[in-house]
């Protein structure tokens, strides 16, 4: 079953967040497209995200694939993410 998850991920540079999923076993396809084990991810540098005159950059992430690697990527990713003061 294909499943798609979309996350808008704040103060991680897409070059980071792109090694991210490397590490998990991505494979760069081109700079906002990386293909896994039956997933695939696209990052797209939007807007910067802005509260009063603090901005703070945005990646959307999409990854689309069959929902068991969908998840475990999910799963794997999350404390990646998880830094200090964001």
């Amino acid at each position: 079953m294909q499943t798609r998850f979309v996350q808008e991920v704040r103060a991680i540079p897409l070059w980071l967040l792109r090694e991210y999923l490397a590490e998990l076993g991505g494979q760069t396809q081109s700079d906002d497209i990386l293909h896994g084990k039956e997933w695939t991810a696209r990052l797209t540098q939007i807007e910067d995200y802005q509260i009063g005159s603090l901005r703070v950059g945005q990646v959307r992430m999409e990854i689309t694939g069959e929902a068991d690697a969908v998840a475990q990527v999910q799963t794997l990713l999350t404390p990646k993410l998880l830094r200090a003061g964001g």
